[in-house]
Order: structure tokens, then sequence, then C-alpha cells
């Protein structure tokens, strides 16, 4: 069975959402499954997963959180390489940008990111939900 592990950062409560969402669409594949906001994330969670989800929103001007995401993907740096990865995030503002940098960034650890991050304007509705569940489902497959 597939150990998955979402490791997210919220300030509003959007990309909690979101990473319940995706947690919904793992465990909806049979798959293990662990949830932690990234204040309580260690290195070795993604060292003992198969695959990781993690979430941030966009800050400032299209960046990561840098008091406590931004630190954490930098010690990740070497542990996810190999790992199927998915990102996810909501954003208020801008264009996607942090999204974009944020995924070849990962790609640039060896990260394997399954898909295009998936970025939600601000709260989540019904629709950004169901997609939050499938990149899940999709995570918990591949």
């Amino acid at each position: 069975m597939k150990n998955v592990v979402i490791i997210y950062w919220s300030g509003t409560g959007n990309t909690e959402n979101m990473a319940t969402g995706v947690m919904e669409g793992v465990k909806s594949e049979g798959a293990n499954v662990k949830l932690i906001s990234v204040q309580e994330a260690k290195v070795d969670d993604v060292l003992k997963a198969d695959a990781v989800a993690l979430g941030c929103p966009s800050m400032g001007s299209e960046q990561l959180e840098e008091s406590e995401m931004e630190p954490f993907i930098e010690s990740i740096s070497d542990a996810i390489e190999g790992k199927d990865t998915a990102l996810f995030g909501s954003y208020g503002w801008g264009n996607g940008e942090w999204m974009t940098d944020w995924q070849e960034r990962m790609e640039s650890y060896g990260a394997r990111v399954i898909e295009d991050g998936l970025i939600v304007n601000n709260e989540p509705d019904e629709e950004g939900i169901e997609k939050c569940k499938d990149l899940g489902k999709l995570l918990a497959k591949v």
C-alpha cells in the first residue's frame, strides 16, 4: 500500500481546505495518508513517504511563505529526489507565477512532479475541492 504525506502551510484556511481535499482523494484510492502542517513536519516524513503533496498559498509578490514553508522546502531538497510529488495552493492576486517557480524548483531537486501545480483563487469552491480530490487520487495511483 502506498504511503502519502501531505504537508501544507495555511494562513487563512484556504490551503488547509485544499489539503483536506487532497487527503480525501488519496484515501479514496486506499492509500495510507498523513496530513500535517509544515510547522510539525520533518524531513523524515518525506523520506518515509512513497509520494508527497506540498501545499502553500502565494504570498507577497508571488512567493512561498517565508518563515516556515520556505525553510522546510529547502530542508527537503535531497529527500524529495525521485518522489512522486504534487503541489497545490491558493492565491488572491497575480497569475500563478509562484506555482510555476515552485514546480521548477522541485523538479531541479529531482522530484517527479506528477502534473502542473493546482492553484485555486481564494477559498476553494466545490469545483476546486473536486480538483483537489482528483489530485489526491492521481498521487495515490502513480
